[in-house]
């Protein structure tokens, strides 16, 4: 069970946390933004939601926690990718009011989906252990 909680808290960042986030003014309908990179955000914000309703299914229905943790660790790494290479593409976590959302002296996104890579990495850790040790 402990496995299964782990996993989900990853899956909820990226697949609830971040649209909550993210749909509004700073971003899908932010006026400084062009068109197309709305549209590009809104199909990620709709395409992760699905992963992450998709990967809820598998841990919680299908007992499949090691694809759930696989899918969570595409996404968030995907992210991180980005973070990491941002300079090369003039990409930026700083917003159009010149703010950065930050916990514990951190990018929140860097926080929440270097976390999530970690609890899914535990959960498959424990869930593993499990399977070897009963």
């Amino acid at each position: 069970m402990m496995a299964k909680l782990l996993v989900t808290i990853g899956i909820v960042f990226y697949a609830v946390v971040v649209p909550i986030l993210e749909i509004n003014q700073t971003h899908v309908f932010n006026p400084a933004w062009e068109p197309h990179a709305r549209l590009h955000e809104t199909w990620q914000l709709f395409t992760n939601t699905a992963l992450g309703a998709y990967s809820v299914w598998l841990v919680w229905i299908k007992d499949n926690l090691r694809l759930a943790s696989l899918l969570t660790l595409f996404v968030t790494g995907g992210f991180l990718m980005a973070y990491w290479l941002r300079e090369g593409y003039g990409g930026s976590m700083v917003l159009t009011d010149g703010s950065e959302k930050m916990i514990l002296g951190i990018n929140l996104g860097l926080f929440a989906y270097s976390l999530a890579i970690v609890l899914a990495a535990l959960a498959v850790f424990l869930e593993q252990r499990k399977h070897t040790q009963g």
